[in-house]
């Protein structure tokens, strides 16, 4: 079948939930994804973050070819060779003590809300029915589940499926003296991206963060650092949270953790792991034997010499070219973040240049109406950014009538 044919196919038979890009997938290679009529595509999505080591790596295909001739699923009634090897790898990675391995970054989400709800009654009983609170950021994105979603900022998501969640409440982004006014005795834990990937790009201030933490260690409330998106080497370090010096007590992974398999997962320091129990929390898939053992060759080779240093090598490049755009062109207004997650603030709506840039190529998408993002894998090559960039040129040289407003203010 081709594209008009699927997405003819697609319109009849699917809930209609993705705006989605006119092509037919088919097959990938390295950075580069193939469609249907052999057209190529320099993939600067990665598959929204997830496919960090890009398509038909030969060191994943060989442990898919081996893993599926011998167990592809086993109950977790049951032990295999590597959800515990993962496990410690993991924690040790995030400087804590105990893993739970579910499928994705909104089932994590949901897990650490019942975690930090579960460590509340356990760590002070008498007050257990009033510290429900979950603190959350404007700006924020944490999933699409009930619990996920009321945590997350944007209205237009949460609207529709109202009431939520009791007690998620919402932080001013970087606006220290309302986090502090924030923090009551009902509050339970407070979740954070300090990159926030699908709000745009946007960074939480370091003594934001620090204040975070204090508040969490004296009211002894749980901080959850959510890295789905921004952790796992994107930034070129494992996680984003140890750039800031921050010692999470939760911190959760999922995207590219299984080199495109269902994996995600929840790590925690003993203490708060410790209220959970047989029965009260679970995963029919989460860690199953392929996935575990996909994810501890993706862990393998990011912890090879050299890797996450040409991510930051290659992201710091990255953004030079783009802050040399936002000099040469008006309608580019900010550049922001770090590694090999960023992204282009534009004066103008950005989908027709996501459709524009398809055309040419490459592949990428738009968030909060007028942000460029880029998630690239983490094997992208400068010449890869210079590709990217010329074409960026090109196209956002004939925005360059565009109206524009007064670049010194910056978007929240």
């Amino acid at each position: 079948m081709n594209l008009d044919q699927i997405a003819e196919l697609e319109k009849r038979v699917l809930i209609p939930t993705y705006d989605r890009l006119p092509i037919l997938a088919v097959r990938g290679e390295g950075c580069y994804l193939y469609d249907d009529r052999g057209k190529k595509y320099l993939d600067f999505l990665g598959g929204l973050a997830v496919n960090v080591l890009g398509y038909a790596h030969p060191e994943v295909l060989a442990v898919l070819r081996d893993e599926s001739e011998t167990l592809l699923h086993v109950s977790n009634l049951l032990y295999h060779r590597y959800q515990a090897p993962l496990a410690e790898k993991l924690a040790k990675k995030a400087g804590l003590d105990r893993v739970f391995l579910a499928n994705t970054g909104t089932e994590v989400v949901e897990g650490a809300i019942k975690l930090a709800r579960a460590y509340a009654r356990k760590s002070r009983p008498s007050a257990a029915f009033e510290r429900f609170e979950i603190l959350a950021l404007e700006n924020s994105f944490h999933g699409r589940t009930l619990g996920a979603l009321s945590l997350t900022w944007p209205e237009k998501y949460r609207k529709p499926f109202e009431p939520l969640l009791p007690g998620a409440r919402f932080v001013r982004l970087n606006d220290v003296a309302h986090l502090r006014e924030s923090f009551t005795p009902r509050v339970a834990a407070l979740i954070v991206e300090v990159i926030q990937g699908e709000g745009g790009v946007m960074e939480v201030q370091e003594k934001f963060l620090k204040t975070a933490e204090e508040l969490c260690r004296a009211n002894d409330a749980l901080l959850i650092c959510d890295e789905i998106q921004c952790g796992m080497g994107r930034t070129g370090r494992f996680f984003a949270f140890k750039e800031r010096g921050l010692r999470p007590d939760v911190v959760l992974v999922a995207k590219p953790l299984a080199a495109g398999l269902p994996l995600a997962a929840i790590i925690a320091r003993d203490e708060v792991a410790q209220a959970f129990s047989p029965g009260l929390h679970g995963s029919t898939f989460g860690g199953g034997p392929l996935q575990c053992r996909l994810a501890l060759k993706v862990l393998e080779i990011l912890e090879r010499p050299g890797f996450l240093e040409n991510v930051q090598d290659v992201g710091a490049y990255f953004r030079r070219q783009l802050e040399k755009l936002r000099s040469e062109l008006p309608v580019v207004r900010e550049v922001r973040g770090e590694g090999l997650i960023l992204a282009a603030e534009l004066e103008v709506p950005c989908k027709p240049v996501v459709r524009q840039a398809l055309e040419m190529g490459f592949l990428m998408n738009c968030t909060q109406e007028r942000v460029l993002r880029f998630l690239p894998p983490l094997i992208i090559e400068r010449r890869h950014v210079d590709e990217l960039v010329a074409a960026l040129r090109l196209i956002l040289g004939r925005l360059g009538n565009a109206p524009v407003a007064d670049k010194k203010e910056v978007h929240a």
